[in-house]
């Protein structure tokens, strides 16, 4: 009979050259997609994902526009046999069939397997990108990183708390709004009355993160304020109307208002855009409401923006 240290070691061999699923279903915080991570993937520091411990293997997961799957699926039935040597796979998830590709390529120096995978959501679609280096592929084989895949799941809403942990700076006051939802993990929320599925700008939404960038004097604020409020996503044919410095929690701000129609439906919108001016970065507040609606959602926006603190 073999001795039992010697094949509990053999069978600690056969398991790290041929990791196993983890026991549970992971979401890693924020995210909508998650996953059973091959065993001895963490909990990414710097993304959203999943990674070893020397970072060397990464799973990153995300979100993209609720077209983006629809558009991968026709083309693989356009043509199921690929292009440029790279052909699709097929796989079932939780969350419905998803479509996923491996290939050979380079990061730097370094020879790597990288592997992609797109899954449908009821308003995104579900994306996962995963990166192993060549010294590495004999444990993170292609068919370990396919069961990985297939464990994927979706969850429509990720609960509040867990949201508004990631953000730098604390959310005291939500202003009522019905949905919190995150646009970039740590960097951006948007909270509002209405939905992914109706429009958001159909009903007053907020939308609160941090920029990367400041004024570079407090005489050049006012035109940061007016440069940043003509990148508000989703806006067109916007008119300034005021523009002018504010104190936001004892800090130099910018208070700039816009006119403007939003969406889809061309809906007439008033935005309000607050700057607090840091050293290296802006905190960035921007409220929008239907032009009907604005006297009753301003008050609103400023007590979302007034319960705003530092962590």
């Amino acid at each position: 009979m073999m001795p039992i240290r010697i094949s509990a070691a053999i069978a600690l061999l056969v398991a790290a050259m041929c990791p196993a699923l983890a026991a549970d279903l992971v979401f890693p915080p924020g995210a909508r997609v998650g996953m059973t991570p091959l065993v001895g993937l963490v909990r990414a520091k710097s993304f959203i994902g999943f990674e070893t411990e020397d970072q060397s293997v990464k799973v990153l997961v995300t979100d993209l526009p609720a077209e983006a799957y629809g558009e991968v699926a026709n083309a693989f039935k356009a043509n199921p046999g690929g292009s440029g040597g790279i052909k699709p796979e097929s796989i079932e998830t939780a969350a419905g069939l998803a479509y996923y590709t491996a290939e050979s390529a380079r990061d730097g120096a370094v020879n790597v397997r990288r592997y992609s995978m797109i899954l449908p959501g009821p308003t995104f679609s579900g994306y996962v990108a995963v990166q192993v280096p060549e010294n590495v592929s004999k444990i993170y084989t292609d068919e370990a990183v396919r069961r990985m895949f297939a464990s994927a799941a979706i969850r429509n809403e990720v609960p509040v708390d867990e949201q508004l942990g990631l953000m730098p700076f604390k959310i005291g006051e939500l202003g009522s709004f019905k949905n919190v939802r995150t646009l970039a993990p740590g960097a951006a929320l948007i909270i509002a009355d209405s939905d992914e599925k109706t429009g958001f700008e159909v009903a007053p939404f907020m939308i609160l993160g941090i920029i990367g960038s400041t004024a570079a004097s407090p005489d050049d604020r006012g035109r940061f304020a007016q440069q940043i409020a003509t990148t508000i996503p989703g806006v067109r044919d916007g008119r300034i109307t005021m523009s002018e410095p504010v104190r936001i929690d004892g800090q130099p701000g910018f208070e700039t208002r816009i006119d403007a129609v939003s969406g889809k439906g061309n809906t007439p919108v008033t935005i309000v855009q607050w700057l607090r001016f840091g050293a290296q970065s802006s905190l960035r507040i921007i409220g929008s409401s239907p032009r009907d609606d604005w006297s009753k959602a301003f008050p609103r926006f400023r007590a979302v923006r007034d319960g705003i603190q530092p962590r």
